[in-house]
C-alpha cells in the first residue's frame, strides 16, 4: 500500500512537473528543492507520499468516484466501438487489396499464357 501511494503521488508530481519546469525553473534552487521533495516523498522516515495521498489524493478520488467510474465505462464502450470500426475498416482494406492483387495476377497470368505458342501449350502435361 505504501508503494502504491508513493507511485500515485509521484505520477501526479511528474505530470505537474512538466508545466512547472516551464514556468518556474528560473527560480533559484528550483532543482535542489525538487530533488529534496522527491527524497521527502520516498523517505520511510518522513512518509511524505503517504501524507500527501491521505490528505489530498484519497479524499479527491473518493469524492469523484462515481464520475471516474462513469468515464471508465464510457471509455470502455468507445474503445470497443472504435476497435470494431477499425477492425471492419482493416478487413475491408485487406479484402480490397486481395481482390486487386488477384485481378492483377490474373491479368499477368493471362498475358503470360498468350505469349506461349500452341506448341508450348501442348507440351504442358495434362493433370487429369
Amino acid at each position: 500500500v505504501r508503494w502504491m501511494m508513493y507511485w500515485i503521488v509521484f505520477a501526479l508530481f511528474m505530470a505537474t512537473e512538466t508545466f512547472t519546469d516551464l514556468l518556474i525553473s528560473w527560480f533559484p534552487f528550483y532543482y535542489e528543492i525538487k530533488m529534496a521533495f522527491v527524497i521527502w516523498l520516498l523517505s520511510p522516515y518522513t512518509r511524505g507520499a503517504s501524507l500527501l495521498y491521505r490528505k489530498f489524493v484519497h479524499p479527491t478520488l473518493s469524492r469523484k468516484e462515481k464520475e471516474i467510474d462513469t468515464y471508465i465505462i464510457q471509455a470502455r464502450e468507445r474503445g470497443y466501438e472504435t476497435m470494431v470500426r477499425f477492425g471492419k475498416r482493416g478487413l475491408n482494406m485487406a479484402a480490397t487489396a486481395a481482390v486487386q492483387a488477384a485481378t492483377k495476377s490474373q491479368g499477368v497470368l493471362a498475358g503470360r499464357l498468350r505469349s506461349f505458342s500452341m506448341q508450348d501449350l501442348r507440351s504442358i502435361p495434362d493433370e487429369t
